[in-house]
């Protein structure tokens, strides 16, 4: 009896580790066709932008947008302006291009460095010589005062893991953001989400290469059981909307449209499946959401 739950246990985790490698090519292999693609047409931020409710987005006004997320985002968790508080050393976790990495490291004046797990992105960023996995950092305890994750986190295949890794490289005292899509919050009567909700999501995760969706109340409750302090969410799904509706418009820019022909098929997929992202967040399923937390001192 005992011999064959070792057997089984076993069994499961080495399903896991296949899964999980599955999923790093596939995230791998998608970024590399369509990083080129996206920063063609939208530049080197690869994340939404933050828009006033119910605007329209345009490709004029999305890179300023993009940069709204990022101040938006440093100004909801607190982070300090002031020459001596401010962050010294910053790791952006998911760096994409190093969009991220180049505007915190010139606000800042601070030293900071790029993970991603597309060999591709990581050499157009110059950020590492080689393509590291977030939740296994090649970096030591405690080195940096800004955690800096930007919509990263929805590729991540173990949650708890991924926040854990992110407090163990953060200093005493540093701050960590997570930016992410999430599912919506489950109600006090429900042990999970809907089947119709959950049918919507695997069809967005089948063509982005996601794993399973969590919600911004799951990302709490990891913080929570690592005894991180000033723990604060926010759900910016409305300033996020009329993202969505302006990469598909970008789409069929002739510019876009020969981009996305020439980029290969893992691009098109993931053109393909824009409106339900969008239908997710009209129905209140998918939602943009932000989590910010301390490291005691």
């Amino acid at each position: 009896m005992g011999n064959s739950s070792v057997k089984a246990q076993a069994a499961t985790e080495v399903t896991e580790a296949a899964t999980n490698e599955g999923l790093k090519k596939g995230i791998a292999e998608f970024y590399d066709e369509s990083s080129g693609v996206w920063e063609s047409v939208w530049g080197d931020h690869m994340h939404h932008g933050f828009y006033e409710p119910g605007t329209t987005a345009s490709l004029s006004d999305h890179r300023t947008a993009q940069i709204r997320m990022i101040e938006e985002a440093l100004s909801f968790a607190g982070v300090s302006d002031d020459p001596i508080k401010k962050p010294k050393t910053i790791v952006d976790v998911g760096c994409g291009i190093g969009g991220s990495s180049r505007y915190l490291a010139k606000k800042y004046g601070a030293q900071c460095q790029g993970i991603t797990l597309s060999p591709v992105q990581a050499q157009r960023a110059q950020a590492l010589a080689a393509a590291e996995d977030a939740l296994q950092q090649p970096f030591p305890d405690g080195q940096f005062d800004l955690v800096w994750s930007m919509e990263s986190g929805e590729h991540m295949p173990e949650k708890a893991k991924f926040v854990s890794e992110l407090a163990r490289v953060a200093a005493p005292g540093a701050t960590l953001i997570i930016v992410t899509w999430c599912h919506r919050n489950l109600s006090p009567s429900e042990d999970s989400l809907k089947p119709d909700e959950i049918n919507l999501l695997n069809k967005i995760c089948n063509a982005y290469y996601l794993p399973a969706w969590c919600s911004a109340a799951d990302y709490v409750n990891i913080a929570k059981s690592l005894s991180l302090e000033n723990i604060k969410t926010a759900d910016w799904s409305e300033n996020v909307a009329p993202f969505w509706p302006a990469v598909i418009r970008s789409a069929f820019t002739w510019q876009g449209f020969t981009s996305l022909l020439q980029s290969g098929w893992k691009t098109i997929k993931g053109a393909l499946v824009m409106p339900l992202m969008i239908e997710g967040y009209k129905k209140n399923l998918i939602k943009f959401a932000i989590i910010t937390c301390r490291k005691p001192e």
